[in-house]
């Protein structure tokens, strides 16, 4: 496994040298470039734009895990479904132009208050991945489930997944507080292990959520991927992230 750093909210105003410099300084191996954010890697870049964020980011060693994008499927709107599919698709074209493994989208709800039962949206959800999903293989580049919002425990991923099918379509691990059940996370993370193809944490100091038991699950699926951190912004960002580096190769050791 190896350490990363997601730029929400981290390095949200940080242009795409500053996050390489860090990234290299502090000894994070990768990073997710949050969409909307200051490094401005959006589908408005021109060819020649695109090209030369993948050479940089090549001859840089710091590896692009993906594009962090807010895209959702859970709308009871119809409309509003199809213009995030369609974003989406244009997003895995410019991974694959700046040379980013994946594009991350969520599930941000339910519509249960309107009525929808919930499976029906996850179905839903399911369905829309796998369009993705399909897309995206033609470019080499992964659509990646984050764990969030209303829908984030396990069981409701793991039926996202189900319906999403063979699909190209992979899960983000979260680090939600919903996934410890009684001081564990064996439950929810094998609920989901066969998809996990990117995993964001956050404050490792938190005594509430077991780092030291996901390192160690995610040692028996041989995962050897980034883990991601998501993290608030410090001001002294350089000295923060040797300090949670250290944290990290710490708690993975054991």
């Amino acid at each position: 496994m190896k350490l990363g750093l997601v730029t929400y909210n981290m390095a949200k105003d940080w242009d795409i040298p500053t996050i390489i410099s860090v990234c290299k300084s502090t000894g994070f191996k990768g990073v997710e470039l949050r969409t909307t954010h200051k490094h401005g890697v959006e589908t408005f870049l021109s060819s020649i734009e695109r090209k030369s964020v993948k050479s940089t980011f090549e001859e840089s060693g710091i590896e692009l895990i993906g594009l962090g994008t807010v895209f959702e499927f859970h709308s009871i709107h119809q409309e509003v479904v199809r213009e995030n599919i369609e974003g989406t698709k244009e997003y895995v074209k410019l991974a694959h132009d700046v040379g980013a493994q994946g594009v991350k989208v969520r599930p941000n709800g339910h519509q249960e208050e309107m009525g929808v039962p919930r499976e029906k949206t996850l179905e839903q959800i399911g369905i829309a991945l796998r369009e993705c999903g399909t897309f995206a293989r033609d470019y080499g580049v992964e659509i990646r489930l984050e764990m969030h919002g209303s829908v984030a425990e396990a069981w409701n991923i793991r039926r996202i997944m189900e319906y999403a099918g063979e699909g190209n379509a992979f899960v983000c691990w979260n680090s939600n507080p919903c996934d410890v059940k009684d001081r564990s996370l064996a439950e929810d993370f094998n609920m989901v292990k066969d998809w996990i193809h990117l995993v964001h944490i956050n404050e490792l100091y938190n005594p509430k959520y077991p780092y030291v038991e996901l390192f160690q699950l995610l040692k028996t699926i041989d995962y050897k991927g980034l883990c991601c951190a998501e993290i608030p912004y410090n001001p002294e960002p350089e000295r923060f992230l040797k300090y949670y580096k250290a944290l990290y190769d710490a708690l993975v050791a054991l």
